[in-house]
């Protein structure tokens, strides 16, 4: 269908409807990119608000990788099925041929970067759960059969329902599948987040452990690790010969640098996302159910736990 103005008998007009007229596009631009657009949709079956990703495919003209990757992106989503990761409901390229189009989730609070950034003064509490949540995805990616590699892990590509405070993994475009030797070849992420051994080409579904430690880490300093680095080329000479963000020397707790330095250890001595479940770093959650989370409420001023070196 093409793009027009659609009633939707609610006060408000769609701009455009999906093939099978289930969807229904309105003008509200959720997010965009270099490649993507992410519009506030309508799911009329279901009644509930969902998130249309439109590409324009003329973008990817000359740039056929990284098309690759986008339709690995969707093609990854189609498999996967859990509360911690965005889930996608259809897609379709349009009648024209001139757009690629998706369903997924809505996660009306954006990114977590920005949310945390927005929320300056939230417990420590509060990041423990996010970091539970975010554990819980990874260990369902890796012990997906096929093991799912993310490689991009950081806190722009994990998403959360602000109401709620559910927590998901998204933006799967670089993720990889691997075979039952869960080891991979090609070098790709964001450096600040890369583990050491992802910059050799030769490393296992770990690298997104060590990409959490560093979320963690800007959760906490609400500031990207490494930012002292001048440039890509100075970030890798440090990942690569262990030197950590200096935002790590302004995390105060030692447990909470315990746990962060557990996540950047080598490979051999990194644990999987099963194992930090276990981890001490979560005693205080005591049991709450994190698979489906609760509103965080705002703490008390005599028991809120500073955690922002920045503000």
């Amino acid at each position: 269908m093409s793009i027009q103005d659609v009633d939707d008998k609610d006060g408000e007009a769609f701009v455009e409807m999906d093939p099978t007229g289930r969807y229904g596009r309105y003008k509200d631009l959720l997010g965009a990119g270099a490649m993507k657009k992410v519009y506030r949709a309508f799911d009329l079956e279901d009644g509930i608000e969902v998130a249309w990703n439109r590409v324009k495919l003329r973008n990817f003209a000359t740039a056929p990788e990284k098309l690759k990757h986008l339709y690995s992106e969707v093609d990854i989503l189609e498999s996967l099925h859990h509360p911690h990761v965005l889930s996608l409901h259809t897609k379709w390229v349009s009648s024209d041929g001139a757009t690629y189009n998706f369903i997924t989730e809505i996660c009306p609070s954006g990114d977590l970067r920005g949310y945390r950034r927005k929320h300056k003064h939230v417990s420590l509490k509060a990041i423990r759960m996010w970091a539970y949540q975010i554990l819980l995805g990874l260990d369902y990616l890796h012990t997906h059969e096929p093991c799912v590699i993310h490689r991009d892990l950081k806190c722009s590509n994990i998403f959360i329902k602000g109401n709620t405070g559910q927590i998901m993994i998204g933006d799967l475009g670089l993720a990889a599948i691997v075979d039952h030797s869960h080891v991979a070849h090609s070098c790709l992420g964001t450096p600040e987040y890369m583990a050491p051994e992802l910059f050799e080409e030769d490393y296992n579904e770990l690298v997104d452990i060590y990409s959490f430690g560093l979320c963690v880490l800007e959760l906490l300093t609400v500031e990207t690790p490494y930012r002292e680095c001048t440039g890509v080329a100075q970030v890798y000479k440090r990942v690569i010969t262990g030197v950590r963000p200096e935002a790590l020397s302004r995390v105060q707790e030692p447990d909470v640098k315990r746990f962060i330095e557990r996540c950047l250890g080598q490979p051999r001595d990194r644990p999987s996302a099963a194992e930090l479940l276990c981890d001490p770093f979560f005693q205080e959650l005591n049991g709450c159910n994190c698979l489906v989370m609760q509103p965080v409420g705002p703490a008390r001023e005599d028991q809120r736990q500073p955690v922002d070196a920045a503000a």
